[in-house]
Parts: structure tokens; sequence; C-alpha cells
């Protein structure tokens, strides 16, 4: 299609997504059924639906060959989906409303069977296909239609499982049981891991690619791989926060975590696709490692600092200074806080130069070397040893196939050398 036509439909693709999550809030929001449902859960749909067909729509009215724009469409279609069934079904079904026909049917298909395995063969597309649109060769297409046959066997297991569909107390109009449903279950099984295998191969073909990959498309699939790190970190470690943020009583907080790791792939994929501060993603990536293993390390001090005190104070002091430095008392806290405060500076100067030596090295190496030269060339009169100082500093942090020095035939500088060159011949007579 055209440039125009491709850009027409993707901002369709667009305004559909919007008036799906935009008919869910409103039947939500007019759902006359106590208690509401949860609005956690709408918030991270929300956010989905909204920002993934966002940046795919910018991406592919641009770069309409480029089939990354399309998946992140399709991928917030299916979840502006998702939230518009199950509005709609909780406000026909759980509401008691017969104003709205169909609830058992969207009930039905708002049980995730199309969600999980569209959202795993779309991360795999997405994976395959960054940041060019085009496979690596010919051979991953197998890896592409085995997902394709995966998420499908997938969703058919999950489309036709007998039972009752929550919270609703309905059954599945479509459950199989019997023989026929052993035989799905086997097919699903398959698929579930066809899926999987083909989620790992694609994780693979970005190192593949990234071994390949120069210039700027190394930089897009760094910053591509930096919002997967953020995915997995917040899966991994958010989660758990998550139950304590929810434990302390602040619900509304549980699921940011998560939002920020669902959100941090169209983020980076709109800033790589769009070559926005492409080359930033070094500094954002120096900085996370720094201040994450600050963030860290303050906080265990922090703790330990914390229970020592308590500790000191319940062990010496006993009962006169419990209300001091017992678990009532804030002077502990204060204590700990300060002297965190104070550590803070001393401990990201030590962390940054660890991991510059550590994961930078040649960047580090090279700022020594400049500033080591930088301190010759105020003492270095001698213009051939200043140029072969020259000449191996570009070789040592450039490192360059080749490396020469041309200097200007300037005759002001032979007029002044032959000057010398006779006032000291003068001297010398």
């Amino acid at each position: 299609m055209s440039h125009r036509a491709a850009a027409l439909l993707a901002w369709s693709m667009w305004v559909l997504c919007v008036a799906l999550v935009a008919s869910a809030v409103l039947l939500d929001f007019f759902n006359p059924s106590v208690p509401p449902r949860d609005g956690s859960v709408i918030d991270v749909y929300i956010g989905i639906a909204l920002a993934y067909p966002t940046v795919g729509a910018i991406v592919a009215s641009r770069r309409s060959k480029n089939l990354v724009g399309w998946i992140l469409c399709g991928i917030g279609l299916l979840f502006g989906v998702e939230a518009f069934a199950d509005a709609y079904a909780y406000y026909a079904l759980a509401a008691g409303s017969d104003a709205l026909p169909g609830g058992v049917y969207m009930a039905w298909f708002s049980e995730e069977f199309l969600l999980l395995p569209g959202l795993f063969l779309g991360s795999a597309l997405l994976v395959l296909l960054f940041p060019n649109g085009r496979l690596l060769s010919r051979s991953w297409r197998a890896v592409v239609w085995l997902a394709v046959g995966g998420s499908a066997m997938t969703a058919l297991l999950f489309a036709t499982s007998p039972g009752r569909i929550s919270p609703y107390r309905i059954s599945n109009p479509f459950g199989i049981e019997g023989i026929l449903r052993s035989i799905l279950k086997l097919l699903g099984s398959l698929g579930m891991a066809t899926l999987l295998v083909c989620c790992v191969l694609a994780v693979i073909s970005v190192f593949v690619r990234l071994q390949s990959a120069e210039g700027e498309e190394r930089q897009q699939i760094k910053w591509f791989a930096y919002a997967a790190a953020v995915l997995l970190s917040t899966f991994f470690l958010g989660l758990p926060l998550a139950g304590v943020i929810g434990a302390i009583g602040w619900g509304w907080a549980a699921l940011i975590p998560l939002v920020i790791g669902l959100l941090a792939i169209p983020v980076a994929v709109g800033i790589a696709m769009l070559r926005y501060r492409l080359y930033d993603i070094d500094v954002i990536i120096n900085r996370t490692l720094v201040y994450g293993a600050l963030t860290a390390l303050l906080a265990a001090g922090y703790i330990a600092t914390i229970m020592a005190l308590q500790g000191i104070g319940n062990l010496v002091f006993q009962v006169p200074f419990r209300a001091v430095f017992g678990q009532e008392s804030t002077l502990a806290t204060i204590a700990a806080t300060l002297a965190m405060a104070a550590l803070f500076n001393p401990l990201r100067h030590r962390i940054q130069s660890f991991i510059d030596r550590s994961f930078y090295r040649n960047k580090y190496d090279a700022a020594k070397t400049l500033e080591a030269f930088s301190m010759k060339l105020r003492d270095e009169t001698d213009l051939n040893a200043l140029s072969d100082d020259l000449v191996g500093v570009v070789r040592e942090t450039m490192q360059p196939a080749h490396v020469s020095l041309w200097l200007h035939p300037d005759p002001a500088l032979k007029d002044k050398k032959k000057r010398a060159v006779i006032r000291e011949s003068g001297h010398r007579h």
C-alpha cells in the first residue's frame, strides 16, 4: 500500500483502540454493581492498550514497510479488545443488566484465551523482526510459523476448556469434554511448549543479530535489550515489591513496577525506530547500573544500621533507654538516614569507578589516556615528540586499522626554526 494509506490504516487502528478503551471505562463508570471491578488490572490494560498502539501508529505511519510498528498496533488492539470484552461481560452479567445481549459469549471471550497466546506470539515476532522488520535469514521463517501454530493450539486449548468462567459462575459455552478433550489437551501442551521454544529462539536471534550489527542498528538493539531487562526486573523483583506495597495498604501503587516494565518496551522501540537520542543508551545503562547498585546498598545499609542501633540499645541500656533505642523510637531511623546521606557521594563514586572498570573498560582507559596526554601537552615543546604521542593516543583510544599524522607545512614555522638554528649556532660560536 502507499505511504498515505499505511498512515491512515495505522491511525485508524489507534482510534479503534482508544474507542475500545473509552467504551470499557464508560461501562465501568455506569456499572451499578457493588463492588466494582479490580481497578488496578483495568489500569494496566488501559495503559498498554494506549501506549503500544500510539508508538505503533507513529512508527507504522513513518516506516510503513517495517513490521515492528504494525506488531505494536496489534498488541495494543489485543489489549483493547480484552479490556472492552471484560467490561462488557461484567456489566451484562455481574451487574444483572438485561440491556446488553451476549454477555455469556463476551465472558468467554474475556477469559484471556486469546490474550496470553497472542501476547507471546507478538513478543516473539517483535524480537525476531526488530529493528529493521526483517528476519536474519529465510531459515528463521520456520520459527515464525512454529510460533503461529503454537499460539493457535494454545488458544484453542484455553477456549475449549470446560468449567466455570470466573467470576460470573457460568459454564464455558464452548467447553469440550471426553476423548476430543484429551486430544485438544495434548495439542495444547505441545503448542505451549512450541511457543516457549520459539520465544527462546527469538531471544537467541537478538544475540546473533547483535554480533553482526554496527552503528545505529547496534544502538537500536541496545535500547530494546535495555527495555527487556527492565521488564524482566519488574517481574522478578517488582512483583515481590508489589506484594509488600499492597500489604502496607498502598494497593494503588502495587502494580506501578509492572506497568513501568510493560511500558518500557514501546518507549524503547519508539526511540530506537525514530532514532531519537539514540546514542544516549550507553549513558542510561551506565546510570541504571550505578544508581541501581547504589540504591540496593543504601537500602541494605539503612536496614542494617537501624537493626544494629536497636540491638545495641536493647542490650546495653535495657529498659531506661528502650523508648529511645526501641522499635517505637525514631532516633535510630534518623541516625541511619544521616549515615546513609553521608555515604551517598563516596559510595556513588566508588560504584561508578567499579562499573567503568568492569563494563566500560575501553572508555575508562580512553578517558585515563586522554587525561594523561593533556597533562603531557602542557609541558611538551618538541613537535616531533608531541606528534608521536598524539598518534599513540589515537591508536590506543580509538584502535583504528591505520593511523597517520599530517602536519601542514607552515612557512612561518620553518622561518622560526631557521632563526632558532642560527641563534643556537651563534651561541655555540
